[in-house]
């Protein structure tokens, strides 16, 4: 199956999932405007969309990652809206529209946030007739985990302690691997969980996300250097304004141009072997996905 037929499926029903459950139609306060805000303003919804495609990949229902996919958005949209924020990256565009602190103000966007990352466990552990409880409280540990400060939060603070600091490539490397590649990580593994597949299987659906998380990274430093505002839906040269450490920095244009494609090829190679391990995999469904990292 390609991925855009897939995506053309499956999103629009995802997308008033989410609505359901984080939009009042009615009389929705202050901070439910401003969660709504930002998780309606998402974009291709890549990790989600991992996750879901991963369990159509492996022939299990989709409908049984729905809350999986919702708690993971609800995570990342939080992290945005926070990483907006102006002791961090002060931004003040995000996708093309104004980040959630200048269409709110500073506080109803830190509380959103807040909101936001606890109604993901929330969701996440809700009595569901299509997922185990046993199942559940693994998607919990895994989230908890790849959220926190040993995944995404330790990340950002890795990323924030870079600044003004030129890091090596494998530090580079491991900031990203968290910062980007744990959430990456939870669509793929926890879609696993879901799906019962082996821990084989998981442990190469962990180095796909591994590579993955890498290569997008990759591609959103280079986006910065050689795409327009426009293109990006925000201020350009952003990282360089703070001082980040970057791929095309470190290893020029050209350089991170090489990684990216030595990336890709990784992911490839992992879902050919994912593809050995089981041989109904639908692996042109999930090579869809490194069309994301073109530039």
């Amino acid at each position: 199956m390609q991925l855009k037929e897939f995506s053309q499926e499956i999103l629009p029903t995802f997308d008033n999932y989410l609505e359901t459950i984080f939009s009042q139609k009615s009389g929705m306060n202050q901070l439910g405007a401003s969660m709504w805000y930002s998780l309606s303003n998402g974009g291709k919804r890549i990790r989600p969309l991992l996750l879901l495609a991963t369990l159509k990949a492996f022939m299990v229902n989709e409908s049984k990652g729905f809350q999986a996919a919702a708690a993971l958005e609800a995570i990342h949209t939080y992290s945005l809206i926070h990483d907006d924020l102006p002791a961090m990256d002060d931004d003040d565009y995000r996708r093309g529209k104004l980040t959630n602190h200048k269409q709110f103000d500073e506080a109803t966007a830190i509380l959103a946030g807040d909101a936001l990352l606890t109604e993901a466990f929330h969701l996440i552990s809700e009595p569901n007739s299509e997922v185990t409880p046993a199942i559940q409280v693994q998607l919990v540990n895994l989230l908890s985990a790849t959220a926190g400060r040993h995944g995404m939060v330790g990340g950002q603070m890795g990323d924030m302690l870079g600044e003004n600091h030129g890091l090596s490539l494998s530090e580079l490397q491991t900031v990203h691997s968290l910062k980007t590649g744990e959430l990456i990580r939870f669509a793929l593994v926890g879609a696993g969980v879901i799906g019962e597949v082996s821990e084989a299987i998981k442990e190469k659906l962990a180095q796909f996300a591994y590579h993955y998380g890498l290569a997008y990274q990759i591609q959103n430093d280079l986006q910065e250097v050689l795409w327009t505002d426009e293109q990006r839906g925000k201020k350009q040269s952003g990282d360089q304004a703070h001082h980040k450490n970057t791929y095309p920095e470190l290893l020029t244009t050209e350089g991170a141009k090489r990684a990216l494609t030595e990336e890709i090829a990784n992911c490839n190679q992992i879902l050919d072997e994912i593809k050995q391990l089981n041989s109904k995999f639908d692996s042109e469904l999930m090579s869809g996905f490194l069309e994301y990292l073109e530039i």
